[in-house]
């Protein structure tokens, strides 16, 4: 890709994120949200093959009629209120098509559908962007309209997305893929607790972010793609491949990891609310998700390459790690211990 090409499309993320982000009145937030699906459709096509066009294609649809729904939302809401302002959202109807639109651009059931192919069709550092830098935005609106949400509606797809996240990537090869369903799966967990504790999805939505920033970036470094090539990966860099499985089971929320500590305070607020059957449920449907995790572990630091006349071994080779992958897997596995000082912000 064109680096001048590039710098336009990442400037212009940076620039509609920050839009969106900071905005107070609806049309202001649309605009940071066209601003950053044109910024990243270049991104996903760069490839210059059919799988990244269609890639493409998929999410610009998405994504555009999810921001017509927005955008029909609000006006409805304003011919209604004659307020254009973000928090003052209390018109039913609109609160709902609100809930519908956000829930599109994010991917959660039964509007996830077009999540995990757009990632297979994209890049390692695509994916990444399309996986926490893309969410921030819709996460945001959310938690600046959770009081005027539908607490019925988010709860349903909440716990749809937990169960289908784990149940669909039990059967995945791809990491991508496998990937993709981890963030529907970990959106469920962000969006039941949203109505109740909406500080409490913004720590979320940084920690997983966090947590999947360092994953990618060490596929990324190891050039994994799929599980048959995470079986070789402990012959060329077994460090690397050692801090890798522990970021698989920090995402999977095993304490005394940081993955645990988002899961550890939703369950416990759910209880607070005197939701103990939710959080009885979406407990067990994070059990799904942990099967493929674990299966990711033991592929990559148990299991060892073929041993056959016909397969060549791979070299044990020394690649450069980046601070910044290094500081993300620190990060992403060491926090737990910073539970209370968290837990005093949030």
């Amino acid at each position: 890709m064109n680096p001048q090409a590039k710098l336009i499309s990442t400037t212009s993320l940076l620039l509609g994120t920050t839009i969106t982000i900071s905005s107070n009145h609806w049309m202001m937030a649309w605009t940071g949200l066209e601003i950053n699906t044109l910024a990243i459709l270049p991104l996903i096509s760069k490839a210059h093959h059919p799988r990244a066009i269609e890639a493409a294609t998929k999410y610009f649809l998405i994504q555009a009629t999810a921001s017509t729904l927005l955008l029909f939302s609000s006006m409805t809401n304003a011919w209604s209120t004659g307020q254009w302002d973000i928090t003052q959202f209390t018109h039913p109807m609109s609160c709902v098509l609100l809930t519908i639109a956000i829930s599109m651009k994010l991917g959660l059931v039964p509007f996830h559908f077009w999540f995990p192919e757009v990632l297979q069709g994209s890049s390692l550092s695509t994916s990444l962007l399309l996986a926490t830098v893309m969410k921030f935005p819709p996460t945001t609106l959310l938690f600046l309209t959770a009081p005027s949400l539908n607490p019925t509606l988010l709860s349903m797809m909440a716990i749809a997305s937990a169960a289908l996240g784990g149940w669909m990537g039990l059967n995945q090869t791809q990491i991508r893929k496998i990937l993709a369903f981890s963030s529907i799966s970990h959106l469920g967990w962000m969006a039941i607790i949203l109505i109740y504790n909406p500080q409490l999805t913004l720590v979320t939505f940084y920690l997983y972010s966090l947590t999947t920033a360092a994953i990618f970036f060490i596929l990324n470094t190891t050039s994994i793609l799929k599980l048959s090539t995470v079986m070789t990966a402990w012959t060329k860099i077994p460090s690397l491949t050692t801090i890798l499985m522990l970021s698989l089971l920090s995402l999977a929320g095993l304490p005394p990891l940081t993955g645990f500590l988002p899961k550890w305070l939703i369950i416990q607020e759910l209880t607070k609310q005197e939701l103990t059957a939710i959080a009885t449920m979406i407990a067990l449907l994070s059990l799904l998700g942990l099967f493929f995790y674990l299966r990711l572990a033991y592929c990559t630091t148990i299991t060892l390459p073929p041993n056959s006349v016909n397969f060549m071994k791979q070299w044990r080779i020394n690649k450069p790690v980046n601070t910044l992958t290094t500081t993300l897997t620190t990060l992403s596995i060491t926090l737990l211990p910073l539970s209370p000082m968290i837990l005093s912000i949030s």
